[in-house]
């Protein structure tokens, strides 16, 4: 009988030990963990492994910080500060709670990361792996997600090994700042945001026709002048004359050089590089009412004339482009530049005869030809600096909108490396663009731009978005870089604004830009997820009547 009772005990116990294993090694998946586990993280990472079980930690706690991860201690410590730790940092890397090591079992990719929770007896520890810094910043949001503080002071956190790395290596938010200017404050608290989300890319819109918003010291009337308006005169029609009048006492709203500088490197801290956008040749009227001479029209106007484009033509505006150049790429260590490109009004270059006379000296057969040749040399221009040029999806000269008028017959060509950021138009023209042999963002307005209305652009068709659309071959998805989404300034005049547009609607994209499309978790999974940082959200103020739950 003892040993009938030994044997069942025996298979009693094999088979507790097997579920054990089977349990504590339970993988999940981007397509399904998320409503099997109690770990909620956004965006959702690639593999993890979860036991049930927890660690407890203090939250004094000492932490390894591998110098060759690079990342600045005082922001290490800001970081850490934010999941609930007070960071006392040892040169022992076995003895410490928290751990960060630059080391191959991170993953890869230059972005990836490991996350190991572990608990075996008195020992429990967390680990990070990470090929960077940016890489481990990203595995420090993620267990800031992770982390629950317990009223005892102590933390608790999930057991588990988290290994990640995003899909697309493009993930940026643009925020327009032309018309209507926001001041460093704002911005920081927006980085700080996409770091949380691991976007990895501002895109800085601060040159449009209401305003200039960047110190050019070569050219002090760019915000002398043209930094005091914003979108509101444009808006109202008011007559260019009476710029002067309704502007001339207040005050410069613009970066000088110096903020630039503050802002790139916090940026930076955060794995987050910064493209400023630098419009050519529409969307200039700020910088043609600075300096007149500079526009198709208004040099001969005298005056600006509204919606002008530069005379592209005239070595003075090359010579001004490059100047400006020259200083933007001085402040922004990013390698890329952007120049815009987009909704150029050819009437104004139609109505000139010296660039008629130009175009038919030089065998340019078309207006999109022009601004092809134009851009295609100012490309050729970032490219001796070492920089890439990336423009919106007009600078390839392909008919976007149907205006047969516009549409270039490619005698000219961009210059290799050249990005095409798709915002408007059929997958045909991105499909054009990457048989040239450009890569694309893919910036989709009918889902991507922020400023549109919930009614227009909810919560859950942002989050249907894919940046590889249909009609893409399959040898082709990797020419597709990633996704960007855009806060156009219009209409968003205020803080309260800026939050009401974006979120929720920037975590949807975060989780776009880092999931692989083809096992991205469903939309009510999204939403189970999103919880942890809705209520962070919430409690910043970000989040108010915003109709995004049913």
């Amino acid at each position: 009988m003892n040993s009938i009772n030994r044997s069942i005990r025996s298979v009693l116990q094999f088979f507790q030990a097997v579920a054990f294993i089977v349990f504590a090694t339970a993988t999940y998946m981007h397509s399904g963990y998320a409503q099997e586990s109690t770990i909620r993280v956004l965006p959702e990472p690639k593999q993890v492994t979860a036991s049930g079980n927890y660690a407890t930690l203090p939250a004094k706690m000492s932490v390894y910080l591998d110098k060759n991860l690079s990342i600045d201690r005082e922001y290490a410590t800001v970081l850490l500060g934010e999941i609930g730790i007070e960071p006392v940092f040892t040169l022992q890397r076995k003895q410490a709670h928290l751990s960060l090591v630059r080391g191959k079992q991170g993953g890869k990719g230059a972005e990836s990361y490991r996350l190991q929770v572990t608990a075996h007896g008195d020992k429990q520890a967390i680990q990070v792996a990470a090929n960077t810094g940016t890489g481990a910043i990203y595995a420090l949001q993620t267990l800031r997600q992770l982390v629950k503080s317990q009223a005892d002071g102590q933390l608790t956190v999930p057991v588990c090994e988290i290994k990640d790395e995003p899909y697309f290596s493009w993930r940026a938010f643009m925020l327009d700042e032309s018309r209507h200017f926001h001041g460093k404050e704002m911005v920081k608290q927006l980085l700080d945001e996409m770091v949380r989300l691991k976007f990895n890319t501002f895109h800085w819109h601060l040159v449009d026709d209401p305003a200039w918003r960047i110190e050019i010291k070569k050219y002090p009337l760019l915000t002398e002048i043209s930094s005091k308006g914003d979108y509101t005169h444009m808006s109202k029609g008011i007559d260019p004359a009476k710029w002067d009048s309704l502007y001339q006492h207040k005050p410069g709203l613009f970066y000088t050089q110096q903020d630039i500088r503050e802002i790139v490197a916090y940026a930076a801290e955060r794995g987050i590089r910064i493209i400023p956008e630098i419009e050519v040749p529409g969307h200039v009227s700020a910088s043609v009412y600075a300096y007149p001479w500079l526009g198709a029209s208004s040099k001969k106007a005298g005056k600006l004339v509204p919606g002008d484009l530069y005379d592209v033509t005239d070595p003075k505006v090359t010579e001004f482009l490059h100047d400006v150049l020259d200083e933007i790429i001085g402040l922004f260590p990013g390698g890329i530049i952007h120049i815009g490109g987009d909704e150029a009004n050819y009437a104004h270059w139609q109505q000139s005869e010296p660039i008629n006379a130009f175009m038919k000296k030089e065998g340019i057969p078309t207006y999109a030809d022009l601004q092809v040749w134009a851009i295609n040399r100012l490309s050729t221009y970032i490219s001796s600096k070492g920089y890439q040029m990336i423009g919106w999806n007009e600078i390839t000269g392909d008919n976007v909108r149907g205006e047969a008028h516009i549409e270039a017959s490619q005698s000219e060509k961009l210059a290799p490396g050249t990005i095409v950021q798709f915002w408007d138009g059929e997958v045909t023209l991105i499909n054009k663009a990457i048989a040239k042999g450009y890569d694309v963002v893919n910036s989709n307005r009918f889902f991507t731009y922020l400023d549109y209305p919930y009614e227009t652009t909810s919560l859950e068709k942002a989050y249907s978005f894919n940046p590889i659309p249909d009609g893409i071959a399959p040898q082709d998805r990797k020419k597709i870089l990633g996704l960007g989404c855009q806060l156009w300034g219009e209409f968003t005049p205020t803080t309260a604004r800026i939050y009401y547009q974006l979120f929720p609607r920037l975590a949807a994209f975060a989780v776009i830009g880092w999931v692989d499309p083809d096992q991205k978790p469903t939309y009510e999974q999204f939403i189970q997820n999103f919880k942890p940082i809705e209520d962070v959200w919430k409690e910043k103020g970000y989040l108010s009547d915003q109709p995004y739950r049913d």
